[in-house]
């Protein structure tokens, strides 16, 4: 079932902070790049998406997260309920997630670098398989080490757009930075990454270009499969 719906009794949008959903058990909103998901740490760091959407609804609850600099769809739960249902189908990876990204270069097909699979009934899907872990003396940027947390992800091309390449991204784990530093290890880093980009890559784009772009769970109460979808803004 794909779910785009408000309901009809009045809210208030928070501001700068779309919302694409609304029900008893989730809400969905479209993250701007450049806000936080929750609140950091010190008093300049307090506003977030989080604490945007709590203002509207106060039993709001954070249940995934978006790096700051990225964009797209991030859910919320209402109740310490459907937050543990959420959460526990995150920690399970139940959670279908794709995002899009332009990268540096005129990336090699996912077949010309070794096997290829089928996802979600939709062949020619590469993997990257590469173990990650926290770079302590330069923190909080991630590594890939092989002593390192596994952490997978699948692409594949979109389009070549000059020199830059879009690609359709799938995380089957969920660490930090992982889209970031997966492509990097391929040699395509994210157009606009200020984290792990050389002067090029941050000069050739203002924010960081990957956005979550669709979403996809069981809902914690009917268990009816939900999926949305978010344009990439760039």
């Amino acid at each position: 079932m794909t779910v785009n719906s408000l309901p009809p009794e009045p809210w208030t949008v928070p501001a700068g902070l779309p919302v694409l959903h609304v029900d008893a058990d989730c809400l969905l909103v479209e993250k701007p790049s450049g806000l936080l998901s929750v609140p950091g740490r010190g008093p300049d760091k307090k506003d977030c998406a989080a604490t945007r959407l709590q203002a509207a609804f106060p039993d709001a609850l954070v249940v995934h997260r978006l790096d700051m600099a990225t964009s797209g769809l991030l859910l919320f739960a209402r109740g310490l309920a459907a937050q543990r249902a959420l959460s526990g189908a995150f920690e399970r990876g139940d959670v279908r997630k794709r995002y899009q990204a332009v990268v540096r270069g005129r990336m090699t097909p996912p077949e010309a670098r070794g096997p290829v699979q089928d996802w979600e009934g939709e062949p020619g899907w590469g993997l990257i398989d590469l173990p990650l872990m926290a770079d302590w003396p330069q923190r909080p940027l991630q590594k890939v080490d092989p002593e390192g947390r596994a952490s997978r992800t699948l692409w594949r091309i979109l389009a070549h757009e000059g020199d830059a390449t879009r690609v359709e991204l799938a995380p089957l784990t969920g660490r930090t930075h992982q889209l970031r530093v997966h492509l990097l290890a391929l040699g395509h880093p994210i157009l606009g990454d200020a984290l792990y980009g050389d002067p090029d890559i941050q000069a050739r784009s203002p924010r960081l270009l990957l956005h979550a772009s669709q979403l996809e769970f069981a809902h914690p109460q009917s268990g009816e499969r939900c999926a949305w979808e978010s344009q990439a803004p760039f």
